[in-house]
Formats: C-alpha cells, sequence, structure tokens
C-alpha cells in the first residue's frame, strides 16, 4: 500500500514513518514546511496515488491551546478537514490519531468507544471538533484515540520529568490520576496492524497495555535515566 503520513517530523509521525518503510511499504511524510494542512487550496490534490492517509498532525500544547484556541482549531480541526476532504476525493482509507482529552477525564477506568465526549480542554475541544470533521468528509475513516503518548522523537511526560529532576534534585506529581502511558511505537504498529486487516470504519481506542499514575509513570522515568526514584514525591492534583 501507498501511505501517506500527515506530521511526519512530531513524535508519532517519525516512528510511523520508519515502521512502515521497514516493513516494506510505500510512504511519504509531509510536515507543515512542506504542506500546509490548514490551507484547503494547498491541501487538495495531496492525497493523490495514496491508499492510506494517516495523520499525525496535531497542536499538542495544552496550556498554550488555552490562550490560542483559535490557532488549536485551525490545526486540530480545519486540517483535519482538509484533509479528510482529499482522502475522500481520491479514494484512500483516513486515519485520524485523536487523544482522550475529547473526554472529562473523571472516569476511574478505561473509556469505551462509545462513551459521550466531554472535553475540558481548548485541547481537547479542537481534536473532537477533527474527529467530528473526519467522520464527515471521510467515510472511509479511522480515528484511534490514545492516551499519554511518549517517544523518542519530541518533546513528552517522561523527558521533562527527567530533565527537572535532574535540574531540581526532586518533584512532586500527582498520584491521583491514572491512565495508559502509550509508547509512539505501539500506536504505530497498531495503526499499521488496523489498516492490514481492513478493520471496519469507526471510533477506536489504543494504549500500550498496563496503567499507572502521573506518579508512577514519572518514577519509572527517572528511574530509567539512572536516578533513585525515590526523588519523585507524590502529591494530589
Amino acid at each position: 500500500m501507498r501511505w501517506l503520513v500527515a506530521g511526519a517530523a512530531g513524535m508519532l509521525g517519525q516512528d510511523l514513518v520508519a515502521m512502515l518503510s521497514a516493513r516494506g511499504e510505500q510512504v511519504a511524510g509531509v510536515d507543515r514546511d512542506v504542506l500546509d494542512l490548514t490551507d484547503a487550496s494547498a491541501v487538495e490534490g495531496a492525497v493523490d496515488g495514496f491508499d492510506v492517509v494517516v495523520n499525525c498532525a496535531a497542536f499538542t500544547a495544552v496550556d498554550a491551546a488555552e490562550a490560542d484556541e483559535a490557532t488549536a482549531f485551525a490545526v486540530n480541526g480545519v486540517a483535519a478537514a482538509n484533509l479528510a476532504r482529499d482522502a475522500h476525493r481520491a479514494g484512500a482509507r483516513m486515519v485520524q490519531v485523536s487523544t482522550d482529552y475529547v473526554f472529562d477525564g473523571a472516569a476511574s477506568l478505561p473509556y469505551p468507544e462509545d462513551a459521550p465526549p466531554a472535553p475540558r480542554s481548548a485541547y481537547g475541544r479542537t481534536k473532537l471538533a477533527g474527529e467530528w470533521a473526519v467522520r464527515a468528509q471521510c467515510p472511509d475513516h479511522l480515528v484511534v484515540r490514545t492516551a499519554w503518548l511518549y517517544g523518542a522523537h519530541g518533546p513528552c511526560f517522561p523527558r521533562t520529568i527527567v530533565r527537572l529532576a535532574a535540574e531540581r534534585g526532586g518533584l512532586d506529581v500527582v498520584a491521583d490520576q491514572v491512565g495508559q502511558p502509550t509508547w509512539t511505537v505501539d500506536l504505530g504498529d497498531l495503526v499499521h496492524r488496523m489498516v492490514v486487516a481492513g478493520v471496519p470504519s469507526g471510533t477506536y481506542h489504543g494504549t500500550s497495555s498496563g496503567q499507572t499514575s502521573w506518579h508512577g509513570f514519572a518514577q519509572a522515568a527517572v528511574a530509567s535515566a539512572g536516578m533513585d526514584p525515590a526523588i519523585v514525591a507524590t502529591t494530589t492534583s
């Protein structure tokens, strides 16, 4: 199959492009320096010749989205709509990578795919808008929601924690929020297997196995960097 990966320079995009290439798929990656996904006229025709387009591009700075929701909406909502529209025109399958931030975060167990969205942040609202746009513009779609994403090629929670722990000699991290940290390589593998298997169009949740608190995640990150995990103390949100 011929794959187009949008957001190819990002944390997930880099691993996905490398994985697809290693598995013998024909893959091309684009990023904002090459293609402005928020410009409908620029996107028109971009999907020609591809069988699958995966949208890894996103405005992921949660705090910055609160201050500039318009830009977050353009990247997370409008860009997804433009890409989905062109995917449908070109007869390609669209994979939209989304997030657990479309929910309110109050559940103590993992959310099922049919749980009603209730985003509490600008980031969550704009990512939900992207989901709606993809469903409306490209019937042949997969919306894949993930959580607590981390990887080797970009800013992420473990990298930040290790830096802060080294700088400060210790830090406090909340222990009353539990989730499923997801490695970019695991998510990329899932996306590839779903497309190859031809799973029905729809919304899916995909994470790495297991769960922990932010505190547990931080301790694991610090330990992996050769520091004493005991320097990470607990606090509550």
